[in-house]
């Protein structure tokens, strides 16, 4: 079973989550805001994906604008990128999925079509 990590009121997920009901794909639902994803579930993850950390940065977010991290990330460790984005799950990007053998970060169709079956 995927997990579906989404902040229900973004388009984004709404449109990602649709998709997946009418793929008829079971998947275990997690709100990011409520359920903020933990230290260790994000070094796994950005381990698991093979992405860079800055892909899991919600970077068109307020909080993310307000915080100014476009500039301060740069000076910022890995650690400390990590901490930041386990303290507010408004920061990471979404929808997240989580599989055994994958993590999506993002909804792009295409890539989800050949990751998911």
């Amino acid at each position: 079973m995927i997990q579906f990590i989404e902040y229900p009121k973004c388009t984004t997920c709404k449109k990602a989550k649709k998709w997946l009901e009418e793929q008829q794909i079971s998947f275990q639902d997690r709100h990011i805001k409520e359920e903020n994803p933990t230290e260790a579930e994000l070094q796994e993850w950005i381990e698991k994906s093979g992405l860079d950390i800055k892909k899991f940065f919600n970077t068109s977010g307020m909080l993310y604008k307000e915080l100014g991290l476009k500039d301060k990330l740069k000076e910022m460790t890995q650690e400390e990128k990590i901490k930041l984005l386990a303290s507010d799950g408004m920061l990471v990007k979404r929808p997240i999925i989580v599989s055994d053998n994958y993590i999506l970060v993002g909804f792009k169709e295409e890539q989800w079509k050949e990751h998911i079956k």
